[in-house]
């Protein structure tokens, strides 16, 4: 497992939300919120660009280690909200979805094994 403090740091990631000590244990991608709560596992961090409340729901539901925002994307202020509530960490970066995964994947995030 990688430290989501880690993956902060080596991405330069922008952190604005939750609390970013805890551990990754792989990764998912998807815009679909059905297909996250279907696959992701528990620890995953997710990349989406998805900026709306229900992400948190989502994140919590599946205890997701946080979130990554592409393009730039900015959460809703509704959505940033939610997840200081319920520590969910929410990280931006103005990287595509191809190029952050590919970046975790270098860092030793993998997808989920079937």
């Amino acid at each position: 497992m990688v430290n989501l403090k880690d993956i902060v740091q080596k991405l330069d990631l922008k952190v604005v939300s939750g609390d970013i000590d805890r551990e990754v244990s792989g990764g998912y991608s998807s815009d679909l919120l059905s297909d996250v709560i279907a696959n992701a596992q528990k620890d995953n961090i997710w990349i989406t660009l998805q900026t709306h409340i229900n992400i948190v729901a989502v994140a919590n539901l599946q205890e997701l280690a946080g979130i990554i925002l592409v393009n730039g994307r900015q959460p809703e202020e509704i959505t940033l909200k939610k997840a200081e509530q319920e520590n969910i960490p929410l990280l931006l970066t103005e990287l595509s979805t191809f190029e952050i995964v590919g970046k975790l994947y270098e860092l030793g995030i993998h997808g989920n094994k079937g």
